[in-house]
């Protein structure tokens, strides 16, 4: 299974047998500007119906969307409730979790988390290898809330997402913030990383991925 960040919230995940998910669909705004999305897709998520998340138009190949629990060309999505703020969603609304199994890697993608986890969506999410997580803050949860949800769900494997880069300047923190202190960090000179089950590190890893956009 291949991951490939393309910036934002937005990965381009592809099975060993071919299919493809695009998670959280950005699209280029006044402070977004990642190049326009020109990939296909079979499967798109969508965790909120904000314009930097629910660009589904911009996925060609008549992907199905998915933004709540489904099973879609064998692959099981578990949807789990969350919200983009740490009121209840009474700030930004809610939030959907993705789970899903690719190779027998569990994924779970938290799209605009915006708290720290209860004790029913840590059960919900269960077992996960490689955790997609919001780091910037403001907008999503912060570095130090990021901190906390990973040791919640103790991932194998850590890819941060929604931070302030070169090509995204919204009022957020840098991926540095959420490094700080932290061990075995991989940063990579690209924008994809291929995971096998059975072969994820003993011990949590962090990587961080260039945006491809």
């Amino acid at each position: 299974m291949k991951i490939k960040w393309l910036g934002h919230a937005t990965f381009l995940i592809t099975s060993e047998s071919g299919t493809r998910i695009i998670t959280d669909p950005l699209a280029p705004a006044k402070d977004l500007h990642y190049d326009e999305l020109n990939e296909a897709a079979d499967i798109v998520t969508i965790s909120h119906n904000h314009f930097d998340h629910c660009n589904v138009d911009a996925v060609s190949g008549n992907p199905e969307v998915v933004n709540s629990t489904a099973r879609v060309k064998g692959i099981e999505f578990r949807g789990i409730a969350s919200y983009h703020d740490d009121a209840f969603g009474q700030k930004r609304g809610n939030n959907t979790i993705f789970c899903f199994d690719i190779d027998g890697v569990k994924v779970c993608h938290l799209g605009d988390l915006g708290h720290i986890l209860n004790d029913r969506q840590i059960a919900e999410i269960g077992k996960v290898d490689v955790l997609l997580i919001p780091v910037g803050g403001f907008f999503t949860i912060d570095a130090r809330t990021a901190g906390k949800v990973c040791e919640q769900l103790q991932p194998g494997m850590i890819i941060p997402m929604h931070f302030k880069n070169e090509k995204c300047d919204f009022p957020i923190s840098g991926v540095d913030e959420f490094l700080s202190g932290k061990r075995n960090i991989n940063q990579p000179d690209s924008s994809e990383a291929e995971f096998k089950a059975g072969e994820l590190p003993a011990e949590i890893q962090i990587t961080v991925l260039k945006p491809a956009l």
